[in-house]
């Protein structure tokens, strides 16, 4: 498996070309590493006559002989190694001798070998042109490019669907629903599947009273794959963040109110249920009023009403002052009632 990139390493009249200098393949295949070469026909008046010619590496795994072949014909070579082992990545490179004096050429660096074992994933993305419904492709990519013509198998809720490619367009998906490539054959090594965020829920931090001035932490979380991208709502509709976590360094008492997010990735959306958040504050904005507010007549009734803003609601004590006290003297008339008639 290469790619089709030549590079050259030239000395004067001297060249080692190779297919590709970083060859990526997979265990347990076999891998063709090849390389083209070029010398001068004479050297003083002497015809130029290759007498080796031979690959040679860094890193000889004991049993790589065994497993290895040598061709080549018309100043091209190529090395095949079968059976490949995670041991055989190494760097490899092709040398030839002639006849003539110092007539001795390497091609260095030469080609970097990496033996990967096989593993698939699947990508996700939507598409980007302007169609109705929209429709989402997976593309089954591997560790290591594989040959061309490779065929595939494609799951979906561990049903085989159709297409042998490595691209599976999908029209509508339905939020249960999970997607998998495998390679067709008796192992497959299948991928992990792809599928819409579920399983959404939030939590708070910390899960004590939430009191006026101390930091919060709503977060938002997920099952989905790939990852989803999360959210956060007040109930009016207002976006307030997209991140998982809603951070709060000093929340107030107009924070109060309901929370909630969503998750979403190419194959889905989901929303969570609400979070009622309550921040307790003291007694604020606190006011007396007199009802009536017209001149108090003795014998008249009067309602004196105390009200305040609170989280949880404030109890209310009245005191009236002694004038006779060198200092402002109080003394308690009722409890609780927000309202004192007299």
């Amino acid at each position: 498996i290469s790619a089709v990139l030549c590079v050259t390493a030239v000395r004067g009249h001297w060249a080692v070309t190779y297919t590709s200098t970083q060859v990526c393949a997979i265990k347990g295949s076999t891998v063709n590493i090849q390389c083209s070469y070029r010398y001068p026909s004479r050297i003083q008046g002497h015809d130029t006559v290759v007498q080796k010619e031979f690959w040679q590496t860094t890193i000889v795994p004991e049993d790589l002989t065994t497993r290895v072949q040598y061709q080549c014909e018309d100043k091209t070579c190529t090395l095949t190694i079968r059976d490949l082992r995670e041991t055989d990545s190494a760097q490899y490179n092709f040398r030839f001798i002639t006849n003539q004096p110092g007539g001795k050429y390497s091609g260095s660096p030469g080609v970097t070998l990496t033996v990967r074992a096989l593993q698939l994933q699947v990508h996700v993305s939507r598409s980007t042109v302007n169609q109705f419904p929209p429709w989402i492709e997976l593309t089954c990519h591997s560790s290591c490019q594989l040959p061309d013509h490779t065929s595939y198998v494609w799951y979906r809720n561990e049903q085989k669907a159709e297409g042998e490619k490595r691209y599976f367009h999908l029209q509508t998906v339905d939020p249960a629903d999970r997607y998998y490539c495998a390679i067709k054959g008796p192992e497959g090594f299948p991928s992990s599947p792809v599928y819409a965020p579920k399983l959404l829920s939030v939590s708070v931090s910390p899960s004590a009273e939430i009191v006026e001035g101390s930091s919060l932490t709503l977060t938002c979380s997920s099952d989905a794959n790939p990852a989803a991208k999360h959210t956060w709502y007040k109930r009016n509709h207002t976006l307030l963040s997209k991140e998982p976590q809603l951070l709060f360094n000093s929340i107030q008492s107009t924070d109060s109110g309901e929370y909630y997010c969503t998750a979403e990735n190419d194959l889905g959306k989901t929303t969570s249920g609400s979070i009622f958040i309550h921040v307790a504050y003291p007694p604020k904005l606190l006011s007396v009023s007199v009802s009536p507010s017209a001149e108090i007549v003795e014998g008249s009734s009067v309602t004196l009403t105390c009200s305040s803003d609170a989280n949880p609601a404030a109890n209310y004590t009245w005191y009236k002052e002694n004038e006779d006290c060198y200092f402002s003297c109080y003394f308690a008339l009722y409890m609780e009632p927000t309202q004192l008639r007299v």
